[in-house]
Order: structure tokens, then sequence, then C-alpha cells
């Protein structure tokens, strides 16, 4: 846009405005909104008043955005709202050759912050600091009526070092629990309340089998564990009924049309997910230090079940892997020289080697696109991309490829396994690969392999 004052120049801008406008509205961008869009791409003209829209790049996104990352004060709402400000000035209305191709998606879709309760920040919380903050008026009740109870559950299951999901699990069924038998006192708690609660949920609810198993495993912990109590005896009630369901399996041609309708970081994970048969907490949470190049393998380390495992490394994604981490050393440089760069580290290490929090090998492979604040340490930190990111961009890409099965990111791990049976691959060896404790977990893939129903050939073939 010119850049004076002159009549010509003002009908300019004020046509400008219009169009962007009317954009706005066609995207159906709420009206209260529109000023709010209007504002940040203000600024950004502002940031960059020396060179003209036309001729700015995916570069000059790149930059202002990753320096609005580095705000504390901005929420992730507002960071998604000038990403996606920014996405419909150029590709609605500038419309360079560069802004169908770029990757507007993980500006919008990996800007999503932490929870303070998300396991990367409450993995090694320390105990004296107790929980994150709750909204769940039950939790919050069971929290304070029964403090001393809720302080041993806490201590109990940190020292054990169970997962920080399932803390967070036991805790929501402990609550729950105390609800069904209206906040009756510790000291009157018998094991009939249990049989009770788990009856409600199976006959009342009709909850299924492992649900009912979830909320009988945190109160035989209650009662066992943090209460002391004999829990023998709790075996006698009625139990949902329980299905063993066959996991979806996508073809190799189903693979290939759903990775072509992803693009950037989430094609990138996506591809991993299936090549190396990782759970989505497992490869969010894959740190630099892990991916060996030379050997063409990952180490996974506090996979379920705090196990470790090693998988193998697509050659094809090698060279994708390499430019993506020359854009994360880039981006942990520049946090660096804006004074940031730590990353959280496991506790123990960190007491020992707490400078190491800001080595590039201790970074995450996929980092978020802007920082955010660990309440318990009060610094800003730039974490993991949150799971819920790839997840909807396995969801879209499977709508665009129009794959009419359920398709999740846990779809990726279950055809990894079953590709590997149809190869011929033992399946001690996939039982490994996969963290499987049990080899009755990986014997589920033998009934996904066998073309039709237990491999029978129908009877209206042979008409």
């Amino acid at each position: 846009m010119p850049l004076n004052d002159s009549p010509t120049h003002q009908a300019s801008v004020d046509r400008f405005w219009s169009n962007y406008r009317s954009i706005l509205k066609e995207n159906t961008i709420p009206a209260k909104s529109i000023p709010w869009y209007r504002k940040h791409v203000e600024a950004y003209i502002k940031a960059n008043k020396n060179t003209p829209l036309s001729l700015h790049t995916g570069q000059d996104i790149d930059c202002y955005l990753n320096a609005k990352g580095r705000l504390p004060g901005l929420t992730e709402w507002q960071f998604r709202q000038i990403a996606d400000a920014l996405r419909l000035l150029f590709t609605e209305l500038i419309c360079p050759q560069w802004s169908n191709t770029y990757d507007w998606f993980q500006w919008r879709a990996f800007a999503r912050e932490l929870e303070p309760d998300h396991p990367t920040l409450m993995r090694d919380a320390d105990p004296s600091s107790l929980v994150a903050p709750s909204s769940n008026q039950h939790i919050l009740r069971f929290r304070t009526q029964f403090s001393d109870t809720h302080l041993a559950f806490i201590k109990t299951i940190r020292v054990q070092q169970m997962a920080v999901k399932t803390e967070k699990t036991y805790e929501q069924w402990i609550a729950r629990f105390f609800l069904f038998i209206e906040w009756k006192e510790i000291d009157q708690l018998k094991l009939t309340d249990i049989q009770h609660f788990l009856e409600h949920l199976a006959v009342s609810r009709k909850v299924s089998s492992s649900t009912q198993k979830v909320a009988l495993n945190s109160l035989i912990f209650l009662f066992r564990e943090v209460l002391g109590r004999n829990v023998e005896h709790i075996l006698t009630f009625t139990r949902a009924v329980s299905k063993q369901r066959i996991p979806t399996v996508l073809s190799q041609d189903e693979i290939k049309r759903l990775l072509e309708e992803m693009t950037g970081r989430s094609k990138l994970m996506a591809s991993l997910m299936y090549g190396t048969g990782m759970r989505i907490m497992e490869c969010t949470r894959l740190r630099i230090q892990d991916i060996d190049f030379d050997y063409r393998q990952i180490t996974v380390r506090e996979a379920k079940g705090n196990k470790e495992r090693v998988v193998p490394l697509p050659e094809k994604l090698c060279p994708l892997l390499n430019d993506h981490l020359t854009y994360v050393k880039t981006l942990h440089d520049d946090d660096l020289s804006a004074g940031f760069g730590e990353v959280l580290l496991p506790a123990a290490f960190s007491r020992k080697i707490g400078a190491a929090a800001k080595n590039f090998s201790w970074q995450y492979v996929f980092p978020a696109t802007r920082l955010a604040f660990d309440y318990r340490s009060g610094k800003s930190r730039r974490h993991h991309i949150h799971e819920t990111s790839l997840q909807k961009a396995v969801r879209n890409a499977a709508k665009k490829a129009n794959l009419n099965k359920r398709v999740t990111s846990h779809t990726l791990r279950h055809s990894f396994a079953t590709h590997l049976l149809e190869s011929g691959k033992d399946i001690r060896l996939i039982q490994e690969l996969l963290g499987h404790a049990d080899i009755s977990t990986t014997m589920i893939y033998t009934h996904v392999i066998k073309k039709g129903g237990l491999a029978v050939k129908s009877p209206f073939d042979e008409l």
C-alpha cells in the first residue's frame, strides 16, 4: 500500500480494509471478533512497514509469529486468532503463490498451551505442591474435606512412580465414589460401599467393562495402599459385560491416501507413528537425543508402564526429519537469544545437571509454536506440542481422504503392527517393538490379517 496521506492513498486504504472485512464475513468470523482481526493485521503491517505485503514470504510470517509466541502474557486463543488473521489476509486477499502451500495449520493447531495438569508439566511435580488447580467441584471437595487422605494419596502414588494420567484418573474416580456414598467419613467406609458403587456403574450407568475396572483399581488403591485396609473379599459384585474389539486397521493404500492429505509437521509426526509404531504421547514427548540416525533407530523413553524400548527409524523419513531438526535448532537458538530456551528435565537429572535444560539435545523434536508458562517453576518454557493437535489433524485428513473407517491417531500404530505381521515378521518381535507386556495383547492383530471372516471364503463367491 502507498505510504502517503493523499486522497488516493486513503481511498486505497479504505478499499483494502473493506475487502478484508468482506473476507472475514465470508469465513463466518463473528462480528465481535472482526475489529480484533483488523488490529492483528495492523500490528503485523506496522512491524513490517518497510516491505509491501505483496513481497512478504513465509519466513516473514514465521519470524513474526515466533516473536509473538514468546510473549508470556499472550493467551492461546489470542495467539491462534493472530495466526488466523494473517492466514485470511494472505490466502484470501494478498494471494501470493506461497500462501496456499504454506503450513498455516501448524500455527493454528499446534499453538495450544499445555494445561497445568498435563503430563509434561506434572510429571515431576513435588508432592509439596500437590496437584494442579481443578474446576471439578467434587475433586475440590475431596481435596478439602479429606485433606489428610488426599495428601496420603498423592504421596503414595508418586512414591510408587505411577503415571501422571493414572494419578489424575484415580483422583477423579475416588471423588465420584465419595459423591456416590454421600461423603461418608473415612472411618465409616466399608467394602460393601465399593461393591454398591461398582454395581451402580454396571447396572445404572451401563459403563463398559474397562471403565468399571479402572474404577475398581482406583478404589483398591485407595483402600489397600492409602488406608491400609484388607480388600480380599471385594470381588463379589455385578460386572459389566466385557467385549473384545478388533482394532481398526488401514491398508497401505489407505495409509498413503491419509498421509497425502496431511502437510508439514503433522504429516511428519503421523508418518513417524506409522513407521515406528509409537503411541501419540511417545511421539510428542520425543527428544532430539533419542533419535539415532547412524543406527536408524529411535529410543522411546518413559513409555506406558515407565518402560523403554527401541523402534526402527524409517530411512525415507531421515531427510525430512533432518530438515525439521534444522528448523528446531534455529527456533531454539532464537529462544536462547531472547533469554529463554529451557526445557523441562526429569526431576532427578535436573537436580544434578540443571544447565542441561538449555542443551539442544534435550529439546523436544516437536516443540510447541509458542512458549507456555510453567506454574510450578514460574518460568516460561517451550514444551512439546499438545497431542490433541495431531489427533485433529489425523481426523481431518481421514475425512478429506474419504476413508469410511473410524480413524484415530492410534490407528497408525495398529496398522504398523498388522502390516509387519502380513510381511511375515515374528509376533514376538512385534510384541517387543510395540512394548506390550503380554503376548496376548499383540495376538489381537492375528485376527485382523486373515482376509474375510476367519479366512473363510464366502459361498456367494462360488455362484
